[in-house]
């Protein structure tokens, strides 16, 4: 693995993280990891560096979704 894959792997990992705060990290992995069984059928420990990448993606993709289609009512008060 390239230092650069892995920083980017680690950044998206950041942000998706950031993008739902009330999961603690653990439960993260565990979503990557049924993820990965899902589209891989392997865990997430046999899963490759690119392969997780795009799992990430995918996962901070379905959040960024997630949130478009929450009326925010913050602002409603």
């Amino acid at each position: 693995m390239t230092s650069d894959l892995r920083r980017e792997v680690l950044a998206m990992l950041a942000e998706t993280a950031a993008l739902a705060p009330e999961i603690r990290l653990g439960q993260l992995m565990a979503h990557l990891g049924f993820l990965g069984e899902d589209e891989l059928d392997r865990s997430l420990r046999d899963t490759g560096v690119e392969q997780l990448l795009a799992i990430l993606q995918r996962h901070r993709s379905e959040l960024i979704a997630r949130q478009k289609d929450m009326p925010n009512t913050a602002l409603q008060a």
